[in-house]
């Protein structure tokens, strides 16, 4: 070859970090036909029991591996989509493995006793036919949860400035703290349910309680542990009191007050399922309660897995916000 034609001879594609671009993705493909066989499997073995939806199950994972066969061809056009697509490969090749050993245990050959084991269809079929309630449950869960969390934030929030900035705040407030905060926030179920005149109200006291706790202790702990130097230095430029709090004291404290969010998110997770439990009309909690009483075991796995996709999303975003605003942190904390 002259030097003219190696010249002008084109470049091998590359990745961002300058490695050669892959044209074809092996992981994908080996996940596609994991997909695809359990989708045979679940289509031409004989059911055990009757369980019904089987033709639709079989049809998904068959489309889901078709989708993963195609994107591992496709991968050079799919960008950042595809490198996601890559890390998560391993998973993506297990979890068919998981749903036909799932499959085999329930539905094809009955090891798992019924109806405390639900089969892979029978929370498809709940998905199908019943997602108007669980779809309502969801939504009143998410409004109550919301609701509360963002109150007790508020609430945790402007408590632990004030104690981590004033000493008579401190005086007044540390010991009450420490004498009710330890306590979980269902042991105020009683009260909550007399001194509020509806259960929704009291269910998102309770929720705002158990996001009040662990957002004012780190707040409180991220205000008082700013460094003095930034204080004197900002009178000394003229700052007022007021300054020296927000522009100073709570943006030192912000990597403490985010750790408390996490903390207060996912202590009202757990109180906003016994707080649906008594009472409401609605929720995710309800509706555990009510599956539980029908012996429909396959709603009550359908809406555990709804509401761990709801906690993970919610406790996802929280995290991004942090990485957002406090980005010389990035990375610090995981999730």
């Amino acid at each position: 070859m002259s030097a003219s034609t190696a010249l002008n001879a084109p470049l091998p594609a590359t990745g961002a970090a300058g490695r050669p671009a892959a044209r074809l993705w092996a992981g994908g493909l080996l996940a596609g036909a994991a997909w695809i066989g359990a989708a045979l499997l679940i289509a031409l073995l004989p059911d055990a029991i009757e369980v019904g939806r089987t033709t639709e199950l079989a049809a998904s994972a068959g489309l889901i591996g078709l989708a993963l066969a195609l994107g591992s061809l496709a991968m050079p056009l799919l960008g950042a989509a595809g490198a996601r697509l890559r890390r998560a490969g391993p998973w993506l090749t297990v979890l068919p493995l998981a749903l036909a050993a799932w499959e085999l245990a329930t539905a094809k050959f009955a090891l798992l006793p019924l109806p405390f084991f639900a089969s892979p269809q029978g929370l498809l079929e709940v998905y199908l036919e019943d997602w108007p309630r669980l779809g309502e449950s969801t939504l009143r869960s998410l409004w109550l949860l919301l609701t509360g969390y963002l109150l007790g934030a508020a609430a945790g929030f402007v408590a632990g400035v004030a104690l981590g900035w004033s000493r008579a705040v401190g005086y007044w407030v540390h010991p009450v703290l420490r004498l009710l905060g330890p306590l979980p926030a269902t042991a105020w179920l009683p009260v909550a349910f007399f001194v509020f005149p509806t259960s929704g109200s009291a269910s998102t006291f309770l929720v705002a309680l158990a996001t009040w706790f662990p957002v004012t202790v780190l707040t409180w702990s991220g205000v008082s542990g700013v460094n003095k130097a930034y204080y004197d230095i900002a009178r000394t430029l003229g700052a007022s009191p007021t300054f020296l709090v927000l522009k100073v004291a709570v943006p030192a404290a912000l990597p403490q007050v985010f750790v408390g969010l996490f903390m207060g998110l996912g202590a009202s997770f757990s109180v906003l399922v016994v707080a649906e439990m008594l009472g409401v009309k609605a929720g995710l909690g309800w509706y555990l309660q009510w599956a539980q009483g029908w012996a429909a075991y396959a709603n009550m796995y359908a809406a555990l897995l709804v509401m761990a996709v709801m906690c993970s999303s919610l406790v996802t975003l929280l995290f991004k916000g942090r990485d957002r605003l406090l980005a010389w942190q990035k990375g610090t904390v995981r999730w």
